[in-house]
């Protein structure tokens, strides 16, 4: 008999050319199917929830596969990590029925984007983060991000290459917070374009910078070309994934460089209205 077993991956994307499984380069999925193989003594495949791109990370990403060997939760749980390198662990593991699919299941995914304010980069944790020079007024940069909320045209903020149908999405909440020397983006929607969160604070960069006069101008611009450069990948992090069906599986985790984070709403899978666009 088949089994669906779900997970909960966190990862350090710095020496990974993905989430999913390329001709050339490391990826997440190579790496964790070669794992699951092994505690299974058959092939596996695995489904995530979103691709992430190389050097991004995640501290709750959802993989599932479908499998005949049983094991129990736990064995699930020791056994990858027992066969994954250090830089990728399964930090939980969920029993689910077999028409679960990660991805078109999902309600709804969160991100943080996190830039760390330093004159000279640290050598302790420089892939963990964005580093910047320049002092960020995070509360001016909040305030510009509201306008980002609902549903709009993302094209401004969406990678010349995406091949999503549409370029509208819906940002169901949005922040900007400053932690110390850390000021964090954190993003919720039901789901996103390519490389839309990096270019969303690849603009809030270029807006404390006085390259961008108005973030809500340039959503009505609907044009990517005048936007800022995309921001780097070191400092996105794959946060949250909800799930209506399974809460547990979608518990926010925060990035660990950023310690015990209290000052970030928690979101549950019924706090936002499940409305699909054509992606």
């Amino acid at each position: 008999m088949t089994h669906s077993v779900a997970l909960g991956v966190e990862y350090d994307g710095s020496k990974f050319v993905g989430s999913q499984r390329q001709p050339e380069g490391r990826t997440i999925q190579a790496v964790l199917e070669s794992a699951l193989a092994r505690v299974a003594d058959e092939e596996v495949q695995v489904d995530f929830a979103g691709r992430t791109d190389s050097g991004v990370h995640a501290t709750n990403q959802v993989a599932c596969f479908r499998t005949l060997a049983t094991r129990t939760t736990s064995a699930w749980v020791k056994g990858a990590n027992t066969y994954l390198p250090d830089d990728i662990v399964v930090h939980s593991c969920h029993d689910v029925d077999g028409s679960f699919d990660p991805r078109r299941s999902a309600k709804w995914r969160r991100y943080f984007y996190v830039f760390g304010e330093r004159k000279v980069v640290p050598a302790l944790g420089r892939s963990f983060a964005t580093w910047i020079d320049d002092w960020l007024d995070a509360e001016t940069l909040h305030k510009q991000s509201q306008c980002l909320l609902g549903e709009h045209d993302f094209t401004s903020f969406r990678a010349a290459h995406c091949q999503s149908k549409s370029p509208r999405r819906r940002i169901h909440a949005i922040s900007v917070t400053r932690l110390s020397e850390f000021v964090v983006l954190d993003i919720v929607a039901n789901a996103y374009l390519l490389r839309m969160v990096r270019n969303i604070a690849g603009a809030l960069f270029g807006l404390a910078q006085g390259k961008v006069a108005d973030l809500s101008m340039l959503l009505e611009q609907r044009d990517r070309s005048l936007a800022p450069p995309t921001a780097p990948p070191q400092g996105l992090y794959l946060t949250q994934i909800a799930y209506e069906k399974y809460p547990s599986l979608g518990l926010f985790r925060s990035p660990p460089l950023l310690g015990t984070c209290t000052e970030f709403s928690v979101f549950t899978p019924s706090d936002f209205t499940d409305v699909r666009i054509g992606i």
